[in-house]
């Protein structure tokens, strides 16, 4: 499948990375899709590769285009995947997912699923050299692409140090659903005129100052979230990328997307339902004027979450909420 999907220069490395959440169920969906003589999915949230694995192990026909904009992430996956890479049953992509499924809908329909697992992996987060945790000392860095990457991406210490208040208060407000966001905000540009916010301990301090009491782990997470979701603009790229994903998709193939939590699946609940829908028009018209049929047809009529075995087994799972979507034949 050498240049079925895109031919960008990769280079090799290491080895396992995290456990893939809800692999039954992804496969499950995922096999519901085409077979033109090969399924070409795309794993736009490669990680280390656990659900790519699984879908060329387990779909006859699959072929993978595997997407992270993670250099550490494409090492680990490719290391693990070096057999199917070899076979000319994958290709690995370092960039952002809504830009590679722009790139390949652009000859037309080709895909025959996609998966997205948004978020940070465990790996990502038990790096405490990466900054996605509040434990102490870590630095307030939250770029997935890390310091390997494009050099575009502003740090979470730069947004503390750039953003006005009103910026600050925003964000707080609707990426990490602070009641207390203007407080937040206010204290956060008192602090970093006495010296700059560089790492969890500084940012949980000025949080601590707010609350008057050391704030709770579900409260430093809100925050760090909210920072994290800002740097690497994961709201807009998932946007983006749901309606690129859906041209991209032969007709009956399928989509499906694990988010965990509620910033990521709402817009993924109402995009799919939208498109399940026959017409969109607004109530107070007479007649519809819109498309006149639905894109399509949602497989989850509610939510799917993982088994309490798995979230035994993985607890970092257990906040994961699963949609699938089938475009219409």
């Amino acid at each position: 499948m050498t240049g079925a999907f895109l031919n960008p220069p990769l280079s090799p490395h290491a080895s396992d990375y995290h456990s893939p959440v809800l692999v039954d169920r992804v496969l499950e969906f995922l096999s519901l899709a085409p077979d033109p003589g090969e399924r070409r999915i795309m794993d736009g949230t490669l990680g280390g590769g656990g659900h790519t694995e699984a879908i060329l192990r387990r779909i006859p026909g699959s072929v993978v285009l595997g997407v992270d904009r993670d250099p550490a992430a494409i090492r680990e996956a490719r290391s693990r995947l070096a057999s199917f890479e070899s076979e000319g049953r994958l290709q690995v992509v370092e960039d952002r997912f809504d830009s590679v499924a722009r790139q390949v809908g652009v000859a037309g329909p080709v895909l025959s699923g996609a998966l997205l697992d948004l978020g940070v992996s465990s790996r990502q987060i038990d790096e405490d050299g990466r900054g996605f945790t509040f434990r102490d000392g870590a630095p307030l860095d939250m770029r997935m692409a890390g310091e390997g990457g494009s050099g575009a991406e502003p740090t979470a210490a730069d947004l503390l140090a750039e953003l006005d208040e009103d910026e600050l208060a925003r964000l707080f407000r609707e990426k990490g659903e602070e009641r207390g966001s203007r407080a937040l905000a206010r204290a956060v540009v008192a602090a970093r005129s006495e010296a700059p916010l560089r790492t969890s301990d500084d940012l949980v301090a000025v949080i601590a100052s707010v609350y008057r009491r050391p704030p709770l782990a579900k409260e430093k997470a809100r925050i760090f979230q909210a920072l994290r979701i800002e740097v690497n603009d994961e709201i807009e790229s998932l946007e983006e990328a749901l309606p690129a994903l859906r041209d991209a998709l032969l007709p009956g193939g399928v989509l499906v997307v694990i988010a965990y939590h509620s910033l990521e699946d709402r817009p993924v609940k109402r995009t799919l339902r939208e498109w399940s829908r026959s017409c969109i028009c607004p109530p107070e018209l007479p007649v519809c004027r819109c498309r006149g049929e639905a894109l399509g047809e949602l497989l989850t009529r509610s939510v799917v979450r993982p088994t309490p075995q798995e979230v035994a087994e993985n607890p970092r799972s257990r906040s994961a909420r699963l949609r699938a979507w089938r475009k219409a034949p």
